[in-house]
């Protein structure tokens, strides 16, 4: 998309949200694609063990891959699920890092959700993304490249 489409609300009625990473509300035109959670895993899918941080960077590189493959990047994603096993002020610091690092100052609208345990043993962090294919740019209006002869 060469250029942004989405329309990001932050009504000033509201917390300012995007010192945590987050906005309140995304909008764009174009097809919905929804990204299944995203975690720090293996090629097998087995969790890879690692600290937050470390857990956090992996699961974000694993969504850039299929927001890839989808002919995407971040910035068609309007909308991300996060689930952090045992939420603390500092995994939220971490998280917000890593969103910023990603998003810069465009950030998608976020619900975290803060768990006992994840889907495997060992897994800390999962992410889950609603992008947003653009719509095609209308057609060029058709000229007649015809000339009339004499």
């Amino acid at each position: 998309m060469a250029r942004d489409e989405r329309t990001i609300t932050n009504p000033p009625a509201v917390h300012d949200p995007t010192p945590f990473g987050y906005s309140h509300a995304v909008s764009a035109p174009g097809q919905l694609v929804f990204i299944a959670g995203q975690y720090a895993s293996d090629a097998a899918g087995a969790p890879v063990p690692g600290d937050f941080a470390a857990q956090v960077d992996l699961a974000f590189d694993r969504l850039r891959l299929v927001l890839e493959a989808e002919g995407l990047g971040w910035e068609h994603v309007v909308r991300l699920g996060t689930f952090i096993v045992d939420h603390d002020a500092e995994k939220l610091e971490v998280l917000g890092k890593a969103l910023h690092a990603r998003f810069g100052d465009r950030l998608p609208a976020q619900t975290l959700s803060g768990l006992a345990s994840l889907a495997l043993p060992g897994m800390l962090f999962e992410v889950d993304a609603v992008a947003v294919r653009p719509a095609p740019l209308p057609e060029p209006a058709a000229t007649d490249a015809r000339t009339e002869e004499s």
